[in-house]
């Protein structure tokens, strides 16, 4: 089986772009979406294959986590703490699922648009900055262990804030988290917990709307994404769990609110045409 090099090198770039933005709070959405467009990788298959890479994103989640989530899983039946985490997980997710299903349609239609990406990553640069400079004492929660239902529940209802494109899934949980309250590692580690379920119902809701357009000829462009966002998102959420240790996500706001006038000025010169 041909498979062109060219398509194989763009899968890679884009598997790279998933890995390394998926869990940190700068938006993936926003990197693939111009990326796609800059490589030439934007068309309906793409939407097949952004389902791919980002399943590779999620495995490397598990297998950091791997030994948190054998340890909850083989506990659930008589340890507390491993029944309110599991819990804790199943209610942060309803919300999307529920908001997801309503709004998702009509957010693609309406709000698919390189100035509300733009805006919500400037936004969101700004609120990150907000949440890092609050006092130390706003901190109540220091451990994914000790967070409460109705701590899961909230940050579950700002997850949903993702759905506008440029939002992040990682910034929203894990600064909304902050925001509610929870200490940075706490509010990341739960961001993590929470992308699974998340991303692999996002991922098999969106496969199966989208069933069509699979083709075997295309296994090889997938599998190199795939691994690709595997590796990179390996290797970027063993790094951020280490930075966070030490620093505050300030460096992520700055980012954003320059990657928003990127996208504006990207925008404005006619260079990406965005679509939905």
């Amino acid at each position: 089986m041909f498979v062109d090099s060219e398509l194989l090198l763009k899968a890679a770039i884009m598997g790279l772009v998933e890995g390394l933005t998926e869990f940190l709070p700068i938006s993936s959405t926003g990197h693939l979406i111009l990326a796609g467009a800059l490589l030439g990788f934007d068309d309906d298959k793409a939407k097949v294959f952004d389902i791919a890479i980002q399943t590779g994103a999620i495995l490397a989640v598990i297998i950091v986590y791997w030994s948190k989530i054998r340890h909850t899983l083989w506990a659930v039946r008589y340890n507390v703490d491993a029944q309110r985490l599991v819990m804790n997980v199943v209610l942060g997710f309803l919300p999307a699922v529920v908001l997801g299903l309503l709004f998702g349609k009509v957010i693609k239609a309406h709000l698919f648009t390189p100035w509300v990406v733009a805006t919500t990553f400037i936004i969101g640069g700004f609120i990150i900055l907000w949440a890092e400079r609050r006092p130390a004492s706003a901190v109540r929660i220091e451990s994914v262990d000790d967070l409460r239902g109705r701590d899961a529940l909230k940050v579950g209802l700002v997850q949903c804030l993702a759905m506008i494109p440029g939002t992040s899934r990682s910034g929203a949980t894990i600064i909304g988290g902050m925001l509610l309250g929870l200490s940075r590692q706490a509010a990341t580690d739960f961001s993590f917990f929470l992308a699974i379920p998340t991303l692999i119902g996002a991922g098999a809701y969106s496969l199966y709307k989208e069933r069509a357009l699979l083709s075997l000829a295309d296994a090889p462009i997938f599998a190199v994404g795939l691994a690709v966002s595997f590796l990179s998102a390996w290797v970027c959420v063993r790094w951020l769990l280490k930075f966070i240790s030490t620093h505050s996500f300030e460096v992520f706001a700055w980012y954003r609110i320059a990657f928003g006038i990127v996208v504006l000025v990207t925008a404005q010169m006619g260079w990406v045409t965005w679509a939905a």
